[in-house]
Parts: structure tokens; C-alpha cells; sequence
């Protein structure tokens, strides 16, 4: 089959990303499946999240996402995999500065840290809060979360309800700076526009 000889040719992490790199940002609300991603080439970051997942378990990982909550901005959602016993990450983002992490990062809020000063929304300012704990995709083998064609909203639903830790307090985040045009730029390359979270420029900073 065709998914399978796709499948063999994505056998490392860093593949995995090129391929959700090749593939078009999904600027809609519906969540597929790994096999809709693999055969259409199109995912957002909760769907490349799931994609990777599946990827890394053919490669004897568990199928871990890991999810990062925002203020008026997107959450964003990556793929865990560890290696040695230092975590890293893939991801599918509007942003590109929000993907793919080396496995070098001893801690979860280590990893989540590397994200921070490039997690801004389209108006530069800095977003993200908090992480949750690791979510093992397999709570959901009965959804067939790998296959179906239906949609898989209850998935972020449910990675939405549980535990999340705080990265930052609120005088950390009265004191924020704005990201630059510059970094801005580089971060939107290539992004699609439909998919971009539009911020509320009147919401004052909160944790």
C-alpha cells in the first residue's frame, strides 16, 4: 500500500517534521486522523501533534502530545519523544519557531521553556502560560484515533481537562517585552494566513 511505503520512508523524528513542514497548514476546527494527515498532506497543530505521535509509536515510542496553553492567542500542541532520557518534540505550526526540538532537554518545563521567547501572537506579544503533563494518545484506541475518518474533537477536549503547570506569574508577565518586527517576520514565513489567531489588542496581560 501506499500509506505503508510513505509510512517506511518517515523513520526518524527529524523526518516526521519534513513531512509535516511539506504539509499544508489546516485552517479549519475539525481534528482528523493520522491517516486523513498522511494522505492529504494537510494538518494543523493538533493534527500534526497526532500524526507525529503515531509516527514516533512505529518507531517504538509511546504516543505522547503534549499541549501549551496561551493567553489571546492559539494553545499549541507537540509530539514528545525522549531519547537517552532528554525530551524533544515535533510539531506543526503557522509559526516556525514553534516546531521541532532536539532531543536535549532533561525536564518537560525545560522543553517548554525553549519555546517561549518565539510562542508571541501576530501582534508580538508574548503568549504562553503553562504546559500540561505528557497525554498517551492510546486512552483513545477506541475512538481508532489512527483511522477514522471521523472528526476527533473529544481528543483536545479531554488534553484541555487535565493537569496544566504555570511557567510564568503575573509580575513575569506585566514585565514582558514585545517581540520585534524582525522576529515577527521570520516566524509568519510561509504562514497561512487563514489559520492565524487574530488577538485582542484591547485584553490586558493575565496569567
Amino acid at each position: 500500500m501506499k500509506e505503508i511505503e510513505i509510512l517506511k520512508k518517515i523513520n526518524t523524528p527529524y523526518k516526521i517534521q519534513e513531512f509535516l513542514d511539506n504539509s499544508e497548514y489546516n485552517s479549519t476546527y475539525e481534528t482528523r486522523s493520522p491517516k486523513y494527515v498522511l494522505n492529504n498532506k494537510r494538518a494543523h497543530c493538533m493534527e500534526g501533534a497526532m500524526f507525529a505521535a503515531f509516527c514516533l509509536e512505529n518507531l517504538g515510542f509511546p504516543p505522547l502530545i503534549l499541549d501549551m496553553l496561551a493567553f489571546n492567542d492559539d494553545d499549541h500542541v507537540i509530539a514528545l519523544y525522549k531519547i537517552n532520557g532528554f525530551w524533544g518534540a515535533i510539531a506543526k505550526s503557522n509559526f516556525t519557531t514553534l516546531r521541532f526540538r532536539e532531543p536535549v532537554y532533561k525536564s518537560l518545563r525545560e522543553l517548554t521553556m525553549s519555546y517561549f521567547d518565539f510562542y508571541f501572537n501576530t501582534i508580538g506579544d508574548k503568549s504562553l502560560r503553562a504546559y500540561s503533563l505528557p497525554y498517551n494518545l492510546n486512552k483513545h484506541n477506541k475512538l481508532n484515533w489512527r483511522t477514522t475518518d471521523n472528526d476527533l474533537e473529544e481528543i483536545g477536549n479531554n488534553l484541555n481537562k487535565i493537569k496544566h503547570i504555570s511557567i510564568i506569574n503575573q509580575e513575569q508577565i506585566n514585565n514582558l517585552e514585545v517581540a520585534g518586527d524582525y522576529l515577527l517576520n521570520a516566524s509568519m514565513i510561509g504562514a497561512n494566513v487563514a489559520g492565524l489567531y487574530v488577538p485582542d489588542s484591547g485584553l490586558k496581560k493575565i496569567d
